[in-house]
Protein backbone atom coordinates (compact mmCIF):
# COMPACT_ATOMS: atom_id res chain seq x y z
CA UNK A 1 0.00 0.00 0.00
CA UNK A 2 1.48 3.32 -1.13
CA UNK A 3 0.22 5.73 1.55
CA UNK A 4 0.72 9.49 1.23
CA UNK A 5 -0.10 11.92 4.03
CA UNK A 6 -0.51 15.59 3.19
CA UNK A 7 -2.05 18.80 4.43
CA UNK A 8 -5.72 19.08 3.48
CA UNK A 9 -6.85 21.74 1.04
CA UNK A 10 -10.20 23.25 0.13
CA UNK A 11 -10.43 20.89 -2.85
CA UNK A 12 -10.81 18.08 -0.29
CA UNK A 13 -13.93 19.59 1.32
CA UNK A 14 -16.41 17.21 -0.33
CA UNK A 15 -14.68 14.11 1.00
CA UNK A 16 -14.03 15.74 4.38
CA UNK A 17 -17.74 16.54 4.77
CA UNK A 18 -18.50 12.86 4.08
CA UNK A 19 -15.90 11.82 6.67
CA UNK A 20 -17.46 14.23 9.17
CA UNK A 21 -20.77 12.39 8.84
CA UNK A 22 -18.88 9.11 9.24
CA UNK A 23 -17.54 10.39 12.58
CA UNK A 24 -21.05 11.45 13.64
CA UNK A 25 -22.50 8.06 12.65
CA UNK A 26 -19.75 6.24 14.58
CA UNK A 27 -20.39 8.34 17.69
CA UNK A 28 -24.20 8.18 17.74
CA UNK A 29 -24.29 4.81 19.59
CA UNK A 30 -22.14 6.33 22.36
CA UNK A 31 -24.02 9.62 22.78
CA UNK A 32 -27.79 9.78 23.27
CA UNK A 33 -27.60 13.59 23.39
CA UNK A 34 -26.76 13.97 19.67
CA UNK A 35 -29.59 15.33 17.55
CA UNK A 36 -30.97 12.97 14.91
CA UNK A 37 -30.70 15.44 12.03
CA UNK A 38 -27.59 16.44 10.09
CA UNK A 39 -24.80 17.51 12.44
CA UNK A 40 -21.66 19.45 11.62
CA UNK A 41 -18.94 19.16 14.24
CA UNK A 42 -16.29 21.10 12.37
CA UNK A 43 -15.81 24.31 10.45
CA UNK A 44 -13.71 22.57 7.82
CA UNK A 45 -12.60 25.62 5.80
CA UNK A 46 -11.42 27.21 9.05
CA UNK A 47 -9.51 24.07 10.03
CA UNK A 48 -7.83 23.98 6.62
CA UNK A 49 -6.83 27.65 6.66
CA UNK A 50 -6.01 28.25 10.32
CA UNK A 51 -2.33 28.82 11.12
CA UNK A 52 -2.89 27.12 14.49
CA UNK A 53 -4.37 23.93 13.04
CA UNK A 54 -2.89 21.17 10.93
CA UNK A 55 -5.55 19.12 9.11
CA UNK A 56 -4.05 16.12 7.36
CA UNK A 57 -5.46 13.61 4.90
CA UNK A 58 -4.10 10.21 3.95
CA UNK A 59 -4.33 9.02 0.36
CA UNK A 60 -3.89 5.70 -1.40
CA UNK A 61 -3.65 5.85 -5.18
CA UNK A 62 -4.93 9.43 -5.11
CA UNK A 63 -8.04 8.57 -3.08
CA UNK A 64 -8.47 10.16 0.36
CA UNK A 65 -9.01 7.42 2.92
CA UNK A 66 -8.39 9.09 6.29
CA UNK A 67 -7.97 12.39 8.11
CA UNK A 68 -7.15 13.98 11.43
CA UNK A 69 -6.20 17.35 12.83
CA UNK A 70 -4.13 18.96 15.55
CA UNK A 71 -5.25 22.34 16.86
CA UNK A 72 -3.22 24.48 19.24
CA UNK A 73 -5.40 25.52 22.18
CA UNK A 74 -4.63 27.69 25.16
CA UNK A 75 -4.51 25.62 28.33
CA UNK A 76 -6.01 26.54 31.68
CA UNK A 77 -3.80 29.06 33.44
CA UNK A 78 -3.22 26.73 36.38
CA UNK A 79 -1.56 24.00 34.27
CA UNK A 80 2.18 23.65 33.79
CA UNK A 81 1.85 24.08 30.02
CA UNK A 82 0.45 27.27 28.50
CA UNK A 83 -0.81 25.57 25.33
CA UNK A 84 -1.60 22.07 24.16
CA UNK A 85 -2.49 20.37 20.89
CA UNK A 86 -6.00 19.01 20.66
CA UNK A 87 -6.29 16.08 18.25
CA UNK A 88 -9.63 15.51 16.55
CA UNK A 89 -11.52 14.42 13.43
CA UNK A 90 -9.66 11.12 13.42
CA UNK A 91 -11.36 9.08 10.70
CA UNK A 92 -10.37 6.14 8.49
CA UNK A 93 -12.74 4.69 5.90
CA UNK A 94 -14.05 1.34 7.15
CA UNK A 95 -12.35 -0.81 4.50
CA UNK A 96 -8.91 0.61 5.41
CA UNK A 97 -9.13 0.30 9.20
CA UNK A 98 -6.69 -1.85 11.12
CA UNK A 99 -3.73 -1.00 8.88
CA UNK A 100 -2.02 1.58 11.08
CA UNK A 101 -3.18 4.57 9.05
CA UNK A 102 -4.48 6.53 12.05
CA UNK A 103 -1.16 5.88 13.78
CA UNK A 104 0.72 7.39 10.83
CA UNK A 105 -1.51 10.48 10.84
CA UNK A 106 -0.99 10.87 14.58
CA UNK A 107 2.79 10.55 14.14
CA UNK A 108 2.74 13.40 11.60
CA UNK A 109 0.50 15.53 13.83
CA UNK A 110 2.87 14.95 16.76
CA UNK A 111 5.79 16.15 14.62
CA UNK A 112 3.83 19.27 13.65
CA UNK A 113 2.79 19.96 17.25
CA UNK A 114 6.38 19.60 18.43
CA UNK A 115 7.52 22.00 15.67
CA UNK A 116 5.07 24.51 17.16
CA UNK A 117 6.79 24.07 20.56
CA UNK A 118 3.83 22.10 21.92
CA UNK A 119 4.56 19.15 24.18
CA UNK A 120 1.10 18.31 25.59
CA UNK A 121 -1.50 16.53 23.45
CA UNK A 122 -5.16 16.01 24.37
CA UNK A 123 -8.03 14.22 22.67
CA UNK A 124 -11.50 13.05 23.64
CA UNK A 125 -13.03 9.61 23.29
CA UNK A 126 -16.33 8.23 24.53
CA UNK A 127 -15.86 6.12 27.66
CA UNK A 128 -17.84 3.22 26.16
CA UNK A 129 -15.77 3.25 22.95
CA UNK A 130 -13.35 0.67 24.31
CA UNK A 131 -11.76 -0.15 20.93
CA UNK A 132 -10.82 3.51 20.39
CA UNK A 133 -9.51 3.78 23.94
CA UNK A 134 -7.30 0.70 23.43
CA UNK A 135 -6.03 2.05 20.11
CA UNK A 136 -5.08 5.41 21.62
CA UNK A 137 -3.47 3.75 24.62
CA UNK A 138 -1.33 1.65 22.23
CA UNK A 139 -0.10 4.96 20.77
CA UNK A 140 0.93 6.24 24.19
CA UNK A 141 -2.14 8.19 25.30
CA UNK A 142 -3.25 7.78 28.92
CA UNK A 143 -6.72 8.09 30.37
CA UNK A 144 -6.85 11.36 32.25
CA UNK A 145 -10.31 12.73 33.04
CA UNK A 146 -13.82 11.36 32.98
CA UNK A 147 -16.61 13.82 32.17
CA UNK A 148 -19.88 13.08 33.94
CA UNK A 149 -23.36 14.10 32.80
CA UNK A 150 -26.97 13.94 34.02
CA UNK A 151 -30.26 14.58 32.27
CA UNK A 152 -32.86 15.89 34.71
CA UNK A 153 -35.68 14.65 32.45
CA UNK A 154 -34.66 10.98 32.75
Amino acid sequence: MDLAIRKASEKDLGVLHEFEQGVVDAERPFDSTLREDLIHYYNLPELINSPTTQLLVAEVEGKIIACGYARIDQSKDYLVHSHHAYFGFMYVVPEMRGRGINKKIIEQLKIWAHSQEINEIRLEVYIKNSSAIRAYEKLGFQQHLLEMRMNLND
